[in-house]
């Protein structure tokens, strides 16, 4: 009987044991994406609760995400404080400028990585790609004593300027990648016509690049919004600090406004939430394109 049982065809699984595997398996991999969600999530939960309590409730125990005491004092406190509405006044000029400027460079230079064989090119290509790859850290003290020489110290220009360092490698080495994609027949029909590089490149080019230049407009405005180290070292009054140098400035000597805190964060993460929410489809599609034949 033993040897006759150890030998006998092992009943093939029935369709609804495959079914109910596969929903096994389905809910087993929900569940694992809503704790993997979850575990960067509740940090902006509690960041966006806190920025509606007093700073008593914040240190309460057990904590409570939902407040008993719902109010929007931070918010008012920030709002109507002439010198935190600087704060995001200098972070949106600064940002939107270096997201322009960054870009027309960039295009240029892609462009001309792209579509012509110069002297040099590969040197500079390999120039570029350095840059890149050098943590900025270790370029503070060097751009604190240029800004200074220059005169650009506690000014506009010397943070849009010194941002655009750290940005402008990305920026090219994507649109180069992006420009790469596209077919040179575009150009030679311009060519034809009796157009010029110039206009085969606004014309044409950039109309057709527009998901590659969102893509990179949106990382640029990214970086130059959230920046705080340079913008820590290179100003010196609150009239030209950022938002990352205002949040910090609400830790006090003798007492930190966590809620003030709180909400200045939760206002500086909107800009990019939303930029990113308009632009996703455009920010996805060229970020994949410029990583192809770059």
């Amino acid at each position: 009987m033993t040897a006759l049982s150890a030998g006998a065809p092992v009943a093939a699984p029935t369709r609804a044991d495959i079914v109910r595997r596969q929903r096994l398996k389905k809910i087993a991999l929900i569940v694992a994406l809503v704790l993997g969600a979850g575990f960067p999530a509740l940090p902006i939960l509690w960041m966006l609760s806190s920025s509606f309590k007093t700073n008593g409730e914040i240190f309460e125990y057990p904590p409570r995400i939902i407040t008993e005491n719902f109010s929007f004092d931070a918010y008012q406190a920030i709002l109507t404080d002439p010198e935190k509405l600087r704060f995001f006044f200098n972070s949106y000029f600064i940002a939107g400028s270096v997201t322009v400027l960054t870009l027309i460079v960039a295009v240029l230079a892609a462009y001309a990585f792209s579509r012509f064989q110069f002297p040099g090119k590969r040197i500079i290509n390999v120039m570029v790609i350095s840059v890149q790859a050098v943590p900025p850290i270790t370029l503070l003290i060097p751009y604190f004593g240029l800004v200074v020489a220059l005169g650009l110290y506690n000014t506009y220009p010397g943070l849009i300027l010194t941002y655009m360092v750290f940005t402008l490698p990305y920026a090219i080495i994507m649109m180069t990648g992006y420009f790469n994609t596209l077919p040179k027949e575009l150009d030679e029909a311009v060519k034809v016509d009796g157009g010029r590089p110039f206009t085969a490149l606004w014309r044409v080019l950039v109309p057709v690049s527009v998901p590659g230049m969102v893509s990179v407009g949106v990382y640029t405005f990214m970086i130059a919004w959230n920046e705080y180290l340079f913008a820590l070292t290179l100003t010196r009054t609150n009239d030209m600090r950022t938002v990352p140098i205002g949040i910090q400035l609400l830790m006090g000597q003798h007492a930190y406004e966590w809620n003030q805190m709180m909400a200045m964060s939760v206002l500086g993460s909107i800009p990019v939430l939303v930029l990113f929410l308009f632009f996703q489809r455009y920010f996805i599609g060229g970020m994949a394109a410029g990583a192809v034949k770059a």
